[in-house]
């Protein structure tokens, strides 16, 4: 971590003063300080950071805008405009754990193909913080970063296995996988059906750590490496970011992380079908008919909605030992862009209790959700001729709600279940994280989780 957080400032450490907008003469600084902010221009606008002189040129501290003070996660800015060194911040906090945890977010870096590391920082963990927590949330976004940035030619379903026997070694937690034509032995066919055109050969990661006899949480990722869009090929613009497709997959592994570091009483599974949608004679097609591991069948409207495809395979089993709490992640729709954005992922549930908590610890951890509706007249809009159900509908509305709406029919047993389709990636830098990979959903999760079974 660029950022490392310390339980004691030395001697040495600088001060950093939180300004709020307009509010540098309520910040309780020095008529020098306050002079020469205003020389620079500095209002205490959000996310701005203004270096305070000291004598014979050295630094003095540091003052940083927090504008009206709406997000505590804007902190993370000062892990990439703050000079290396050990700082502390001037004055408590509203939110120290958030507070925290944004300085070590906001310092994260993708390094693996060269790309030099962020400034060594050491700061002081703010009054009140808990810094075992900051460290463990941001270990396990840290991991889904990771993951989502590696290109497939270094995370294919081979190296992606690979990353969940590496979690698991380091946790304890055991690992068995169902891989090729003994998918078919073992059920789950459209697995095999979606991830058998590849090289990279399709397969079913089932990671399980915690007593046995605790609640049982299990986890689903969607977990396709690359998406061609099968033999209905997507333009070569929309391939480009597909390395991220798997960002399912990595959010779980994520969320796994935060929860066996905190080693919580829970029976937690995680269910990744590992796959490449690509294009070779033997893929699937548009027409074809598959039988699910549920035994519903299901018409191939199009190849490009595969990921569906291989989370009801594992939703279906996950479904069938009736888990306390049911959780499948994806980056599954476009149509959840177009109605929410990047930033916004939805997410759909009937569990009343489950929306309740999941919008409270949203804001809470400031991890944005948004509960999208599991509308019941549009179910219809997925029926098929032939099969009991279509993979999409024709009309190309309300895409990301038929598509939850379709995961939904393989989940019959469990009450306790919520399906989130999420981007995984940041389009711009922000505060607490540059372009790229990103973990969206879990740190509220990771609330709920500890919160009812911690």
């Amino acid at each position: 971590m660029a950022v490392e957080l310390v339980e004691r400032k030395s001697e040495n450490a600088l001060p950093v003063h939180l300004v709020a907008k307009d509010g540098l003469d309520g910040a309780g600084l020095s008529p020098s300080a306050i002079a020469w902010a205003r020389a620079n221009g500095f209002s205490g606008e959000a996310g701005r950071t203004l270096i305070l002189p000291g004598e014979g040129g050295a630094l003095a501290g540091a003052l940083f805008g927090t504008g009206d003070g709406e997000s505590q996660l804007a902190i993370g800015a000062l892990a990439r405009t703050l000079p290396e060194g050990e700082w502390h911040f001037a004055g408590d906090l509203p939110a120290p754990d958030l507070a925290a945890l944004a300085l070590v977010l906001g310092g994260y870096v993708f390094t693996r193909y060269g790309k030099k590391s962020g400034r060594a920082l050491r700061f002081e963990l703010p009054s009140g913080a808990d810094g075992a927590l900051a460290r463990r949330i941001a270990e396990g976004v840290f991991l889904a970063r990771d993951l989502v940035n590696t290109p497939t030619s270094d995370m294919g379903p081979d190296e992606l296995e690979e990353a969940v026997q590496a979690l698991a070694a380091t946790h304890g937690a055991d690992v068995s996988v169902v891989k090729g034509d003994d998918l078919l032995m073992r059920n789950f066919p459209m697995i095999h059906a979606v991830g058998r055109a590849s090289t990279g050969v399709p397969r079913l990661i089932d990671m399980t750590w915690g007593p046995s006899d605790a609640p049982k949480v299990t986890l689903v990722g969607k977990g396709v490496c690359f998406d061609t869009g099968g033999l209905d090929i997507k333009p070569s613009s929309g391939m480009l970011l597909m390395k991220k497709d798997m960002g399912g997959a990595a959010n779980v592994l994520g969320l796994a992380s935060m929860i066996m570091a905190a080693k919580l009483n829970v029976r937690l599974r995680v269910l990744i079908p590992a796959v490449e949608n690509s294009i070779a004679g033997n893929a699937f097609r548009p027409g074809d008919v598959l039988r699910s591991r549920k035994g519903i069948t299901v018409e191939i409207g199009n190849t490009d909605a595969e990921g569906r495809l291989v989370l009801a395979d594992a939703l279906a089993l996950a479904d069938e030992e009736r888990p306390s709490l049911l959780i499948d992640m994806a980056t599954l729709t476009g149509a959840a862009r177009v109605a929410l954005g990047p930033d916004l992922p939805p997410f759909y549930t009937g569990d009343e209790a489950l929306a309740a908590d999941l919008a409270a610890a949203s804001l809470a951890v400031e991890d944005p959700l948004w509960r999208m509706p599991l509308w019941r007249p549009y179910d219809a809009k997925l029926s098929s001729k032939i099969a009991d159900i279509n993979n999409v509908t024709t009309d190309g509305f309300a895409g990301s709600i038929t598509a939850a709406l379709f995961l939904k029919r393989f989940v019959e047993k469990t009450p306790g279940w919520a399906h989130f389709d999420i981007f995984a990636w940041n389009p711009a830098d922000r505060p607490h994280g540059l372009t790229g990979g990103e973990a969206q959903g879990i740190r509220a999760l990771e609330r709920i989780i500890s919160t009812r079974f911690g």
